[in-house]
């Protein structure tokens, strides 16, 4: 009998091979795990369904597979059913044919099982762009599986298909496939930079790749617009001093992070726009009533984004630790899947590296980040005397189809009086 990669979770149906446990003889039990998956810049461990002996093994480290997709073959044994036996899998499968056909395996077959019936006349959900750049593809959109949420075709849904179509015998596109095909723009031309010189190659890691994939589709989906501010960040670094030891003892590290993310929640109370998503299917701006804060991660791998759920119903004591947890988990690949999503806001600190303001990309559905450069001692005016203080660098990035440049300018002169006037009772720790 054959093991398939089972179903991965909402909006995931692939993922990279980076470990792999098991070779062709070893015996394996129910639910020991035998590879190890890195999908959307976390790492999952896919455990076995069934027990046997590894008869053949199909991917490799490296390999990208699919949901579906043959992982390993079972000799006949005592602890294996029969071959002709049917194969009955714990998990429902996604998709499935209509009755009376056998299902559709393959990655060739899924552009076939991912169409709806064309009769039905619904308009897949995406945004204007994506619809914009089938259409100059010549691509049908209802031919394409979305996996966003609520089934919403994104820009690696696009890739995905075309690559499957590349990938098809000759002559056996479906109806609209081939102008897609012949149309889709290729990649970027090689160059042989070796004529000019000694050159190292190394590939782009899974996680990499997918940073890239994401950060090229915000970039396209998203009209940035970058509001800067600097806030006077003395009294925070001063009360942080006042009560770092108090902290460590009780097992958390009091940072600048951990204030910055009540200020922002403080600020997001009062400008709710910015904690909102836009519905570009409904042409609808979905206000969120919760405050999930994405923490970017600088990791030897590249940037992860883990969330700090409900920021506003947790003490500083709370959120230092909880931080300090999160990064660790992100620089090790421990962070799980869920961990890295349904934020509502992110904030990215690159104090601790040095430079100043930088103009972070929106992380899309989000509509707002916020990015703290350096702190460092200026001449400040302060009542008609000029003082040496620590100023905190500010930029503030937001989606511009929904956000104003008023409004960006609003939301950031609050978060400096809610920086600048951060209270000590705050800091304190609750009886």
């Amino acid at each position: 009998m054959d093991v398939r990669l089972p179903p991965l979770g909402e909006g995931a149906d692939s993922g990279t091979v980076v470990n792999l446990f098991v070779k062709e003889g070893d015996p394996i039990t129910e639910d020991q795990p035998l590879l190890e998956l890195e999908n959307e810049k976390a790492v999952a461990t896919i455990p076995s369904t069934v027990s046997g002996t590894v008869d053949k093994v199909f991917v490799k480290t490296g390999d990208k597979i699919s949901v579906g997709q043959k992982i390993l073959s079972l000799a006949a044994g005592p602890n294996a059913p029969s071959k002709s036996a049917p194969q009955v899998s714990k998990s429902k499968p996604r998709f499935s044919g209509p009755a009376g056909q056998p299902e559709k395996t393959g990655e060739a077959e899924e552009v076939e099982a991912a169409a709806p019936d064309e009769k039905q006349g619904a308009a897949p959900a995406a945004s204007p762009a994506i619809r914009r750049l089938a259409r100059d593809l010549g691509i049908e959109l209802a031919r394409v599986r979305g996996t966003a949420r609520g089934g919403r075709i994104v820009l690696a849904d696009l890739h995905a298909y075309i690559q499957r179509l590349q990938s098809r015998p000759a002559g056996t596109q479906p109806k609209g496939a081939a102008a897609a095909s012949a149309t889709a723009k290729p990649a970027g031309a090689q160059i042989d930079f070796s004529k000019w010189g000694s050159i190292t190659k190394k590939p782009l890691s899974p996680l990499r790749q997918v940073i890239a994939r994401r950060m090229t589709e915000n970039w396209n989906a998203i009209p940035h617009v970058t509001q800067f501010d600097e806030a006077d960040l003395t009294a925070v670094l001063a009360l942080r001093k006042k009560h770092l030891a108090a902290y460590e003892k009780r097992g958390a590290r009091l940072t600048v992070t951990s204030f910055m993310l009540q200020a922002v929640v403080d600020t997001l109370k009062l400008h709710p726009i910015f904690n909102s998503s836009l519905d570009e299917a409904a042409q609808e701006i979905v206000f969120k009533n919760y405050f999930h804060i994405g923490i970017a991660v600088d990791t030897e791998a590249g940037l992860i984004v883990p969330v700090i759920r409900d920021v506003d119903r947790k003490d500083l004591v709370q959120l230092s630790r909880e931080l300090e947890e999160l990064a660790a988990k992100a620089r090790e690949r421990k962070v799980a899947a869920e961990e890295l999503k349904g934020g509502t806001f992110t904030l990215s600190n690159q104090g601790g590296i040095g430079g100043a303001q930088f103009t972070p990309l929106v992380n899309k559905p989000e509509v707002a980040v916020l990015g703290l450069g350096r702190a460092a001692a200026k001449p400040v005016a302060r009542d008609g005397k000029v003082e040496i203080r620590t100023v905190l660098p500010l930029g503030l990035s937001y989606d511009h189809r929904i956000i104003d440049g008023g409004a960006a300018a609003r939301f950031i002169v609050d978060l400096v009086k809610a920086i600048e006037g951060f209270e000590e009772k705050r800091v304190a720790f609750r009886s």
